[in-house]
């Protein structure tokens, strides 16, 4: 009986010390992971601005519903993923060069943008992925930092992009 109490007791203390440092952590963090790609910019700028494919290409993403537009926004979209439904905005589109989506759901744990910026290069296009993000729950902060990594999510996303252009990224 001793030993399920102390191991209770250490499994409380485990959890307090997790919310705890999470507590601590900023709500707000950047991360960028940056490839090129053996493809034109106008190629790969359409791979990620057409919300429609993503089900075809990128991992995890089941379906895509294409929202009606609301006011001054480009244009809205829901991604149903990993048993998820997120609403988007894009912010921003500027072809062969810049692009921005926003979650437009506020009752999520976690918000921010992706702002993708592409450049020519030598063998191609350079595509900079740029998450502006928060979370709001202190033990999500956590698990966001120290178990999934900042930078895992853009990884994946360069990684199934590398796939569709017909190929690893080439660096």
């Amino acid at each position: 009986m001793r030993i399920v109490k102390y191991g209770l007791a250490l499994l409380l203390l485990a959890i307090g010390v997790v919310f705890l440092i999470g507590w601590r952590l900023p709500q707000s963090h950047e991360a960028s992971v940056e490839r090129e790609y053996a493809a034109a910019p106008e190629r790969v700028f359409h791979e990620i601005s057409t919300p429609r494919e993503y089900p075809r290409w990128r991992s995890g993403v089941q379906k895509v519903d294409i929202l009606p537009d609301s006011g001054d926004r480009l244009q809205r979209f829901r991604e149903y993923a990993l048993g998820d439904e997120v609403t988007y905005v894009i912010e921003e589109k500027v072809p062969g060069q810049r692009f921005v989506t926003t979650i437009d759901d506020e009752d999520l744990p976690y918000g921010g943008s992706w702002i993708f910026e592409l450049a020519p290069s030598a063998t191609g296009t350079r595509l900079r992925i740029t998450e502006a993000g928060e979370v709001y729950n202190p033990f999500f902060r956590f698990v966001s930092r120290f178990i999934m990594g900042h930078t895992r999510g853009l990884e994946t996303y360069h990684d199934d992009l590398g796939k569709r252009l017909g190929g690893a990224p080439t660096t």
